[in-house]
């Protein structure tokens, strides 16, 4: 816990650029980059039997009541979200035990976007880590990898989004097997996340990347948004989900710290 608060102190003040508000460091907001979208009817959920839209209604009004208040109702797979361990293995933690050690780490960014330009089905693979590696050195142990595809360009048209073929399997791409295997088990990596619907590709059937990733008691971060403003590596990322008692998900603000 002391190395988490260490960490993320650092990157505050890395952020603050000697501004300070009383005896409070104050975060430079240029430096700071929200990695969450908001939360609506619209926001994209995964497309399978029992999942649905978000859904909001008022229960109490100003005019009426003296307060403004609503209900919502909501899949703990919708929009930027957390996978929690327990979601694809038993034994493991719900959202809710996620250690806060586990939620602030340093980030960093593979990119794909390039083939996924022309290939939906594109994956992260072990030539593209070891080409990121090459750039960048190793990926350092216990950080958040995050994959940059690009499709967050879709993300007003849940279609195009989820991007079912005829027969209604999804196309659209993530991490690999090897590539989430070697990120987890050799790298030590706290958590994958990705700009798409899901941290396994939409091909999968089996959901190897997200039983890798829960077997090993970690967690993965879905529909992240504007993962092309963040560096290869340096930002420090704090994942805050909803605590669900629990969950095998829930909601969450992600945002970053720009070194």
């Amino acid at each position: 816990m002391t190395k988490t608060i260490s960490i993320l102190a650092a990157a505050l003040a890395g952020a603050t650029a000697a501004a300070w508000c009383g005896d409070r460091p104050h975060p430079d907001p240029a430096k700071m980059i929200d990695l969450t979208y908001t939360i609506s009817p619209s926001s994209p959920h995964w497309p399978g039997e029992g999942y649905h839209p978000f859904r909001a209604e008022v229960s109490a009004t100003l005019a009426k009541d003296g307060v403004y208040s609503r209900n919502y109702c909501s899949p703990e797979h919708l929009g930027t979200h957390v996978d929690a361990p327990n979601h694809f293995e038993s034994g493991q933690v719900g959202v809710d035990a996620i250690l806060l050690e586990d939620l602030v780490a340093t980030a960093i960014v593979f990119d794909v976007s390039a083939k996924v330009s022309s290939d939906p089905d594109a994956v992260l693979t072990m030539a593209d880590i070891r080409r990121w590696e090459q750039a960048n050195g190793a990926v350092p142990d216990g950080a958040i990898a995050l994959l940059r595809t690009g499709w967050g360009a879709r993300i007003g048209d849940f279609a195009a989004y989820k991007n079912a073929d005829g027969e209604g399997n999804l196309h659209f791409p993530s991490f690999s097997i090897e590539a989430a295997r070697f990120l987890i088990l050799e790298r030590g990596a706290r958590a994958l996340g990705v700009d798409t619907l899901s941290i396994d590709p939409g091909v999968s059937k089996g959901f190897e990347v997200h039983h890798i990733v829960n077997g090993a008691g970690r967690y993965g971060l879905e529909n992240v948004a504007d993962l092309d403003r963040l560096p290869p590596r340096g930002a420090t990322l704090i994942v805050a989900p909803m605590k669900i008692a629990g969950g095998t998900g829930g909601q969450a603000r992600i945002f970053a710290v720009l070194p």
